[in-house]
Parts: structure tokens; C-alpha cells; sequence
């Protein structure tokens, strides 16, 4: 896996992943939306810790600011 995400990008969705787990200890844990909540903090998670986001390579988007110095 190659990385694709910065430092931006991660920080925000360390941030988002957090108000996900902290919305759903605030209100009721067993409301419909909990489980929507959880899954989606930790694919934020999980993503910000792997610096890598498979839609961002469906989509050619890279956020890394790494440029590939091979000229093709």
C-alpha cells in the first residue's frame, strides 16, 4: 500500500473518527444510528492510521504531497 493521504487529512479524520465514538456515548449507544457511527469512526480510524484511503486511489486523489520523481 502506498501512501496517499497527509498530515491534514489524517488529523481531520482522527478528528471526525473521534466525534463519531464520542456522539455515540453521548447519546444512546443502542439508537439505530450507533452502529452506522461506529463503523464509519473506525474506517476513519483505521484510515488515518494506515495513511492510506482506497477510494482516494479510486479516484486518483492523493493528499501525501510525496511526488514521484521518475519522469515517464
Amino acid at each position: 500500500m502506498k501512501k496517499n493521504m497527509g498530515n491534514t487529512d489524517k488529523l481531520i479524520r482522527i478528528l471526525a473518527a473521534i466525534a463519531c465514538f464520542a456522539i455515540v456515548l453521548l447519546v444512546k449507544p443502542a439508537a439505530p444510528y450507533g452502529m452506522i457511527l461506529r463503523v464509519a469512526g473506525l474506517l476513519l480510524a483505521a484510515t488515518s492510521l494506515f495513511s492510506f484511503c482506497p477510494l482516494y486511489t479510486v479516484l486518483g486523489i492523493n493528499t501525501c504531497g510525496i511526488k514521484d520523481n521518475k519522469k515517464p
